[in-house]
């Protein structure tokens, strides 16, 4: 009878000390996969944050060049029409947008959604200045027009944009 007691208290005893040995070295690898995991955050981090940041700057870049009053003043030529010039505008948006497509992949989906809706909208506020104008009229008809309009605008859709990157872009730090 004393040979199972002690069978059955040695097989306790190894439960006890296995269950212990299983448990510690549970604890000790979670807690090495948590610093393991951390350590690569942090890698990660000092890599993208600048890509990050250089694709917030390129897209404030675009939307301050998209601002129709930097439109007018890259694109105005005399003896242009107002046709010619709405072409010049909007082909110009379309080429930059085009240009900067990549910096999507660094930025949020809210904050793509605000910069094309900003596009959206100069290109909207373009069209409509133009439409209310005749076909023929001076390109300086056209842009004292878009500009009237673009006053009556507050804020803008750029610089709503604008503040909304430069909010996201804080929230880096």
């Amino acid at each position: 009878m004393n040979g199972i007691i002690t069978i059955i208290l040695v097989i306790l005893i190894g439960g006890l000390v296995l269950a212990t040995a299983y448990f510690l070295l549970k604890l000790f690898f979670n807690n090495e996969r948590e610093q393991r995991t951390w350590e690569y955050k942090t890698q990660h981090m000092k890599i993208t944050t600048p890509l990050r940041l250089q694709a917030y700057e390129r897209m404030i870049l675009f939307l301050e060049r998209l601002a129709p009053n930097s439109l007018i003043v890259r694109l105005q030529m005399q003896n242009m029409n107002a046709r010619q010039l709405q072409t010049e505008m909007l082909t110009l948006i379309r080429a930059e947008f085009e240009h900067n497509l990549a910096q999507q992949l660094y930025i949020s989906i809210q904050a793509w959604d605000v910069i094309c809706s900003a596009k959206e909208n100069v290109i909207k506020l373009i069209n409509l200045s133009a439409d209310e104008i005749d076909a023929n009229a001076s390109s300086m008809e056209l842009s004292q027009k878009i500009i009237t309009n673009w006053i009556n605008i507050n804020p803008t859709p750029v610089r709503t944009a604008i503040d909304f990157l430069k909010k996201e872009a804080s929230q880096l730090f």
